[in-house]
This record gives C-alpha cells, sequence and structure tokens, in this order.
C-alpha cells in the first residue's frame, strides 16, 4: 500500500476530484463567468427528463450501444472463425480487417461522410447496379444517420474484436475439437458445446468494451452529423458539448454528464458482473 500511494496520489488530483468537484455544478446554476455558484439541487435534473431533445439524446446513446455491441461482437466473432482456419490468405485476411482500426475516429468519420454523401462512392454503385430506389442522403435523412454511423463504428472497431476472439480461439486445445467429432457432433454443435464456452472470456471483454465505447460515442457522431439532422443521431456526449460548451448552460451540460458517467458506470459493472459470473461457471 505504501507504494500504491504516489499512483493513487496523482490519480485523485488528476481525475477523482476534478470529476466530483465538477459534478457539484451539476446542482448548481452557474454560468460559467461568475465566482458564485448558487445551489439549485435537483432542477438541472428534472429540465433534463422534461426536454424531449435531451431524452432523445439518451434513446440515441442506448440504441447505438446496442447496435453497435451486437453487430460488432457477433460480425467480430464471426471474422476470427474465418480467419482462424488454415488459409492462405489468412495473414492477409486479419491485416484487412483490423486495418481500420488504425485510422482515428475522426479520419474514418470523414470518409465514410465522402463515401456516404448523396453523390458519394455508395449512391454510385447503387446507381450503377440499377437500385436507384436504395439511393439516399444517408447522413442527411432522419431515419438513416443514426444507422449509417452505426454501420461506420462497427466497420472500424471490428478488427478489435476479431483479435481478442482470434486470441481465445487459438487458445483451445485442437484435441477437444476432435473428440467432439469423434463422438459426432457437428460444426454447429462444436460450436455450441465446446468453443463458444471456452471463448467466453474473450465474450466479456468484447461486450464489455463496445458497450463502454458506445455509450461515451462522440468523434465519428460529430464529424459525420453533428446530431442532425434535427438531433436525429445525437448521442449525450454530442448534447453534452451543445450545451456545456456552445451554448453556455455549463450546469445543464455537466448535469447531463453525470447522468452520461452513471449510466455508463451501472450498465458495465452490471454487464462485467453478469458475464463474469458466466465465466465462472
Amino acid at each position: 500500500m505504501w507504494m500504491a500511494i504516489p499512483a493513487i496520489a496523482v490519480y485523485s488530483f488528476v481525475v477523482i476530484i476534478p470529476s466530483i468537484r465538477g459534478s457539484i455544478f451539476a446542482f448548481t446554476s452557474w454560468n460559467g463567468l461568475t465566482l458564485t455558484a448558487p445551489w439549485v439541487g435537483f432542477k438541472n435534473f428534472q429540465q433534463i427528463f422534461a426536454d424531449p431533445i435531451a431524452m432523445g439524446a439518451i434513446r440515441n446513446t442506448i440504441l447505438l450501444a446496442v447496435v453497435v455491441t451486437v453487430a460488432q461482437n457477433v460480425l467480430g466473432l464471426l471474422a476470427a472463425l474465418g480467419v482462424n482456419r488454415p488459409l492462405r490468405t489468412r495473414s492477409a485476411l486479419r491485416m484487412a480487417f483490423f486495418l481500420p482500426v488504425v485510422l482515428t475516429p475522426v479520419i474514418a468519420g470523414y470518409i465514410w461522410s465522402y463515401l456516404l454523401a448523396p453523390d458519394g462512392a455508395v449512391n454510385e454503385a447503387l446507381r450503377s447496379a440499377g437500385l436507384t430506389a436504395l439511393d439516399h442522403d444517408w447522413l442527411g435523412e432522419k431515419r438513416t444517420a443514426l444507422w449509417s454511423v452505426c454501420v461506420e463504428i462497427v466497420w472500424q472497431y471490428l478488427g478489435i474484436s476479431m483479435v481478442i476472439f482470434l486470441a481465445a480461439l487459438q487458445g483451445i486445445p485442437r484435441e477437444l475439437t476432435e473428440a467432439a467429432m469423434v463422438d459426432g457432433a457437428n460444426l454447429f454443435q462444436r460450436f455450441m458445446r465446446v468453443t463458444l464456452p471456452l471463448i467466453n472470456g474473450a465474450v466479456v471483454i468484447n461486450t464489455v468494451l463496445s458497450v463502454i465505447a458506445g455509450l461515451g460515442q462522440f468523434d465519428q457522431v460529430y464529424v459525420m452529423t453533428g446530431g442532425g439532422p434535427a438531433e436525429s443521431s445525437a448521442t449525450l456526449s454530442i448534447a453534452i458539448v451543445k450545451n456545456g460548451f456552445q451554448s453556455g448552460h455549463y450546469a445543464f451540460g455537466t448535469a447531463m454528464s453525470v447522468i452520461a458517467a452513471v449510466i455508463i458506470g451501472v450498465v458495465a459493472a452490471t454487464q462485467y458482473f453478469v458475464l463474469s459470473r458466466r465465466v465462472s461457471q
């Protein structure tokens, strides 16, 4: 414990104390300019739950986190199963799947903004294939903006999930799979009865990381849609920036950040507890 005290002190000074002090402003009417911060209690939180735009941001955040988590882990597992097979091109495939991860989120967001533009590569490809009916302003329509962002996020971070699953798959002894084959188990049965239980640890890690990243998503949404059109793709992080930094409603924005922190903490802790119990069993 004595050796840990310096690290604990630095972490407290850099993270814990500023977080606590900043959270206090959520219970005030501080405007960011005055030296005083009048106490208003839970008024800011009441305004959040009465504000349709703020509630829409919460719904969008939860929807994005769920969609990204499910799609990223399912596709990441399928990719890992594919490149784990003795293919001649598996090294090239691994690199291709992981390549988007090395891009910064801002750069990836700009790339997909051009791809999904009205005259972008996606619409041009659809027109060339005779699928003009599927031509959309993907980032400019309410019904497609958030889903387009989800596609970009899954595309960029699928490689991380693949690598974690691949590491778990390569740790499974071949003798177990061969024994299941000798017992007459088909491919699906071997996956469900042998492979999946042995990679539960990777499932826990990937799911928790995906949920936390999805609930705190900001970069790609801000670059691709800015929360629009008409706040249809706004997440909590976008709403916090707009209220706290652009509109000057610092106390209101801080209250939203407190809600975001609570949601992320509760969901991540519950998820980790439930999935960890499955692994231990």
